[in-house]
């Protein structure tokens, strides 16, 4: 059964604009941006969020985590005239406090449908996974401001889709839908609208299926090689191998695959 999250840090008494379950039967935490219509990403929400991830990330009750919109949009952008107000220490910090799910450890996945624009774009690219419905349009709209993606958003779109494409986006304001998304290389898949919370199960149910080991050494792996050489990014990945075959998990699984049956991983 789902629980509300709950943490001692100060800084978490009272959530802004999105809550937080934990289901350990499930293994699985969900962070729901909850401001609808649109769910407009605060300033102070984004620092929350940081620190939500990692909390979770701590959480040994927790192998996965969602995060989705409210109602029928995953997020319309953050609070525009929250930049206006804010410092520009505080500005600086954006990056960061977005880029949490891609530090965390353990599998993101982001439920994304309707509008997925500024930074609820930026969050679903630091995300693992974009399950896209059919209803999702993507943009990066700043230049509507005056402004250029402030969280990573340019960049991790770059490093997925190439300039061109890139630039497409970011310099024309251009939105995109899911179908044109999964094309690209942005969504990891797009379904019919009301498919989307069924499909999200199913990939929770299938990533922990699988060692917990080899899923953080798999995706810390692969986030640290995006910009490596080829040779440095094999040679990573040779001494993570190595370290992975002294594992029980990878005995269990050479076990379970010899005797046929499924295989029981402890994370150690």
């Amino acid at each position: 059964m789902a629980e509300k999250f709950h943490s001692d840090d100060p800084r978490l008494a009272e959530l802004d604009g999105f809550r937080v379950t934990v289901d350990p039967d499930r293994q699985r935490a969900d962070i729901t941006l909850a401001r609808p219509p649109y769910n407009v990403v605060s300033m102070d929400q984004r620092d929350q969020l940081r620190l939500v991830f990692e909390a979770l990330d701590a959480d040994d009750r927790v192998r996965v985590i969602v995060l989705a919109g409210e109602g029928q949009h995953f997020s319309s952008g953050g609070n525009i005239r929250g930049f206006l107000e804010a410092s520009p220490e505080h500005v600086a910090h954006l990056a960061w406090n977005v880029a949490a799910p891609a530090r965390c450890s353990k599998p993101v996945i982001a439920a994304n449908r309707g509008y997925c624009f500024g930074v609820g774009f930026e969050l679903s690219l630091a995300c693992d996974f974009r399950i896209a419905s059919d209803t999702t349009l993507y943009a990066l709209p700043e230049q509507k401001l005056g402004q250029i993606p402030g969280s990573g958003g340019s960049a991790r779109l770059q490093k997925m889709v190439g300039i061109t494409r890139t630039k497409h986006i970011v310099m024309r304001s251009k939105r995109i839908t899911g179908e044109q998304a999964y094309d690209w290389g942005i969504a990891t898949e797009v379904v019919p609208d009301a498919e989307l919370e069924s499909t999200v199960d199913g990939l929770v149910e299938e990533l922990i299926a699988f060692s917990p080991l080899a899923q953080r050494t798999a995706k810390k792996l692969l986030n640290d090689t995006d910009d490596a050489n080829l040779s440095t990014a094999m040679e990573l990945e040779g001494h993570c191998y190595s370290r992975l075959r002294t594992s029980d998990d990878f005995r269990e699984g050479v076990h379970a695959f010899h005797e046929k049956r499924e295989p029981k991983f402890i994370g150690s």
